[in-house]
């Protein structure tokens, strides 16, 4: 199983415990991964987008970062960018999706810690991938 971590790092200390926990979870369910980097979580959708299309052959993806700030702007980044991670889980990839909003980074970061928000995006991603190879959906 190849798995693509795609990570916002606008938030680098966040993005790392969120990836230390998807890096975890990957390697305990037996899968490859590899990792790119992303400026904000807007460009995550457009990244696992390119991914598919691209001739690298994944099984699935791991979308990871946090928004942080005022209300009304991190409301809009975060449900732009959950609009286009469900539009491409409804399209049949088998994605997990490990984006935080919280209030500031620190709180942001406590998040990642308390909830394995890493590790949960890892493992519904590689439940996906097993679900669509059980009915003969995925390679």
């Amino acid at each position: 199983m190849n798995i693509l971590i795609v990570e916002a790092r606008y938030h680098p200390e966040v993005a790392d415990t969120l990836v230390d926990g998807a890096t975890s979870a990957l390697e305990k369910g037996g899968a490859r991964f590899e990792r790119i980097s992303v400026p904000g979580v807007l460009e995550i959708p457009a990244a696992i987008a390119i991914a598919v299309r691209s001739s690298q052959q994944f099984d699935g993806y791991v979308a990871l970062g946090s928004v942080t700030g005022p209300a009304h702007l991190a409301d809009m980044f975060y449900v732009e960018t959950m609009r286009g991670l469900m539009n491409l889980g409804a399209g049949g990839i088998a994605l997990g999706n490990g984006i935080v909003l919280a209030g500031d980074e620190g709180s942001a970061h406590d998040l990642a810690i308390s909830h394995d928000v890493g590790g949960g995006a890892a493992r519904a991603c590689l439940s996906l991938v097993n679900f669509g190879e059980r009915l003969g959906f995925m390679r």
